[in-house]
Order: C-alpha cells, then structure tokens, then sequence
C-alpha cells in the first residue's frame, strides 16, 4: 500500500498523500462507491485518472471515512458529513488530501516548463527576476500557482482570480511556507501557505492565517 507520506500539520489537520502504482482492479476492491461517484469514475476516459480517484477512497479510509461521508456542494467543492473539512487532489501518479476542523485547501502540481508559459495570467513575471536559472523559476512559480489554487479551492467564490485577487508572500525554498491575501469584493483575508517537493512534484494545502496564531 504506497501510502508516500502522512504530515501531521497540528492537532486538527492531518495530509496524507498517495503514490499511485496499483492496477485500477487493486484499487477498486473493497472500496464502495456512492451512486454519484460511481457514475463519475465510470465516465472517465483516462486510465489514471480512475485509478488516482479509487487512491483517494484509500486516503480517506486511512483517515476513517469512506465515500458515503463524502459529498459535493453545487461548486463542486468536496465536504465531509462530519464536523471536518477536506480538499483533495490529483496530478498524475500522486494524489492527495488534507483533512482539518477548519476549511483548508491542497494542490498538487508536477514541475513542468510549461508553467512558464501561462505564468503571466496568474502572477506578475517581473517579480521573478532575481532566480538563478530556469529550474528554480520552474519550482518557484510552480510552488506559487499551488499555492493559488489551493486557497482558489479554500476560497470557493464564483470570480475569485487568481491574478487580480490572490497574491502570494515572496520566499525562498528553505522557508517551507509562506501568505497568500485575498483582496475580493472589497474584503482581505490572509492565509497560511505550506509546500513541499518531491519526485518532480510539488505540493501545496492552505489554512486561514488565524489559525497559526490563535
């Protein structure tokens, strides 16, 4: 069972992230679906995207649920029946969640140069001028676009941008975390941002800054 890490973030959220190496068969043995999410895995066309949908089954019941306490509200955003939150995500061959009794967001993006190709329609380029080389611009915008999208999933506002309305703090590599503010619709909320790499990937999950300083 390729479990790749489990990260303890505090004493109310947890992120556990998959490796996904098994057949779909293996996956889907044991894992019972709702209705809706059967009918969603059956309609997908892409062999992996199955298969890291059944590993994010296995997530869950590392974490002591299964499909039933899962539901999805009329955005699309993913919500437990319980008194806890979840996001979750997928690229390629990892998947991942992030569990918390407060809202949260996560993101996984695999470090590709075509980043830099749409890096102009979610963060200002000229603020990146300083990097070394393109591998490190390719991390560093790669770390900032998860970081985005995992308060975008957090956020979940019909017109959140991520260029006009999500900026996110400078950092360095070493940091291991870093802000984001939302500015939208005459509102300014701050938001704690963590991020690891591994195998080419990046991962990123976001809380309300409160949180931290509570």
């Amino acid at each position: 069972m390729p479990l790749f890490k489990t990260i303890t973030v505090d004493q109310d959220t947890k992120v556990l992230i998959w490796k996904v190496e098994e057949p779909y068969e293996w996956l889907a043995k044991g894992i019972e679906l709702t209705d809706h999410c059967r009918k969603r895995v059956e309609g997908m066309k892409s062999e992996i995207h199955r298969r890291g949908f059944m590993s994010i089954r296995h997530l869950m019941a590392e974490a002591g649920y299964d499909d039933h306490d899962l539901y999805y509200d009329e955005l699309g955003k993913p919500h437990l029946k319980d008194e806890h939150y979840i996001s979750i995500t997928h690229s390629f061959n990892f998947t991942a969640i992030i569990i918390s009794k407060h809202d949260v967001g996560i993101d996984i993006e695999k470090q590709r140069d075509k980043i830099m190709k749409i890096a102009n329609k979610f963060t200002p380029l000229d603020e990146y001028h300083t990097l070394a080389n393109e591998e490190a611009l390719i991390r560093k915008l790669t770390i900032v676009w998860g970081a985005k999208e995992s308060v975008y999933k957090l956020y979940a506002q019909p017109g959140l941008a991520f260029l006009q309305h999500i900026n996110v703090t400078d950092f360095d590599f070493d940091d291991a975390e870093t802000t984001a503010k939302v500015t939208f619709k005459g509102q300014e909320s701050w938001y704690h941002i963590n991020f690891l790499e591994f195998e080419d990937f990046t991962c990123v999950y976001a809380q309300p800054l409160k949180v931290n300083f509570n």
